[in-house]
């Protein structure tokens, strides 16, 4: 299973519209259409821990599936090219190692803030 990514550019936009009316609000312009900014609805919320458990487990999906693959090839099935088995080898490690570094960026981040003083 390949790991599709697609923006939503209407959420970046949203995010953009509050980052602007948050700055506004900071300088003192009670409204944001003094300064010429489109008010938007806010983007549906988004569950951090949903949306990290379906990165994992496409990750665990395509690491599952190339291990098929692989085990299918050994036996000597001959649906199975050994060119795509190592394309679902090499997808599923990609995975991995890129979840690995999010986790990295993750714990940093946590670490950063943890140290910080209020």
């Amino acid at each position: 299973m390949a790991i599709e990514s697609v923006i939503d550019t209407s959420k970046i936009e949203a995010m953009v519209a509050q980052l602007k009316a948050a700055a506004a609000r900071a300088q003192g312009v009670s409204e944001p259409a003094q300064i010429g900014l489109k008010v938007e609805k806010a983007a549906p919320r988004v569950d951090f821990s949903e949306v990290l458990k379906g990165a994992i487990d496409q990750v665990n999906d395509s690491q599952q599936k190339a291990s098929k693959m692989s085990q299918a090839f050994a036996m000597g099935d001959d649906s199975v090219n050994l060119s795509d088995v190592m394309i679902a080898s090499q997808k599923a490690s990609i995975s991995f190692q890129t979840s690995i570094q999010v986790r990295n960026k993750l714990v940093s981040a946590y670490r950063d803030i943890m140290t910080m003083q209020v």
